[in-house]
């Protein structure tokens, strides 16, 4: 078995179709292509994809060999980069992601740390989905990411920081606007602007919420992340529920209501690749601790429980 083998397994079983893993992906002919899936389906000693009259489909074999087969991929991708930046040396350098607005809270001492150990570090930052930094993790594109506990993210250690207290969010102006605290029932009466759209950890956490306390709560309006669901908030008079940090990014005629009864909760983690061995990560892990603790003694943060 050879990497090519996995390489072109993958490639047929996202496209679903030999001809076109072929055309599009592979720059090979079926015929060559079919070839090669024998001889992998030969050594593994399964069937692992079932030929159909249009296309091929998993097996159940098949679907638990994908995994480990993009998980070996990308190690072996990882792997190269991290021996191409061995054979390199240059400044410590670390590469971060984080959810929108998330790098106003953490960044600052974050910093503070890497810098206290590595003083010429140079820091790369980017601010994504948590899905789009569980796979930048994953591939090893990413050092750090801090991000929600995605599933499916095959190598990628999660470790918590915070649980955050979800709110209420709605136009300053709302008739709403002058509670302290929003019962539930009131939220399946309003106009709801998802601000779960990228993220499926957050979503799933709502559709449980919901499900508990007997509303439903169907999106109107989608925001592709909290801060565009906020302004959807302003322009539709709407109401949304979003993690307690993102208090912190409101906009003048946004404001922000706690939720009364039992107040469901979004993990936030801090992910990495196990695979990644940069001492600088590995020292950083160390102080992970330290980090969540001054975070959360700076005011802005507010991660106590909503009373």
């Amino acid at each position: 078995m050879e990497l090519r083998h996995l390489r072109y397994f993958v490639a047929v079983a996202e496209e679903g179709s030999l001809l076109t893993a072929a055309q599009r992906r592979l720059n090979t002919s079926q015929p060559s292509l079919s070839r090669q899936i024998r001889d992998l389906e030969t050594e593994v000693g399964v069937q692992l994809l079932e030929r159909q009259p249009r296309g091929v489909a998993l097996t159940a074999a098949g679907r638990v060999f994908l995994d480990h087969a993009r998980l070996a991929l990308l190690q072996v991708e990882a792997a190269t980069d991290g021996a191409r930046r061995t054979a390199q040396p240059q400044r410590p350098v670390l590469s971060m992601g984080f959810l929108v607005g998330l790098e106003v809270m953490w960044l600052p001492q974050l910093l503070r740390i890497l810098r206290e150990e590595a003083p010429e570090i140079e820091v790369t930052l980017s601010t994504q989905s948590s899905p789009e930094i569980a796979l930048a993790l994953m591939r090893g594109k990413l050092d750090v990411g801090f991000l929600r506990p995605e599933k499916e993210s095959a190598g990628v250690i999660f470790k918590t920081l915070a649980k955050e207290p979800l709110i209420a969010v709605l136009p300053a102006d709302h008739r709403l606007a002058s509670r302290k605290r929003i019962r539930p029932q009131d939220l399946a009466r309003e106009i709801y602007v998802s601000s779960a759209r990228t993220s499926p950890v957050l979503q799933a956490v709502i559709d449980d919420y919901a499900s508990r306390i007997g509303i439903a709560l169907k999106a109107k309006y989608e925001g592709e992340n909290i801060s565009s669901a906020m302004s959807l908030v302003a322009s539709t008079g709407g109401i949304s529920l979003v993690p307690l940090y993102a208090q912190n990014m409101l906009a003048p005629n946004v404001v922000a209501r706690a939720l009364e009864g039992g107040t469901p909760t979004v993990d936030l983690a801090l992910g990495y690749n196990q695979a990644n061995s940069s001492p600088l990560l590995l020292r950083l892990l160390s102080r992970a601790d330290e980090l969540i603790a001054s975070v959360r003694n700076q005011s802005i943060i507010r991660y106590a429980e909503v009373q």
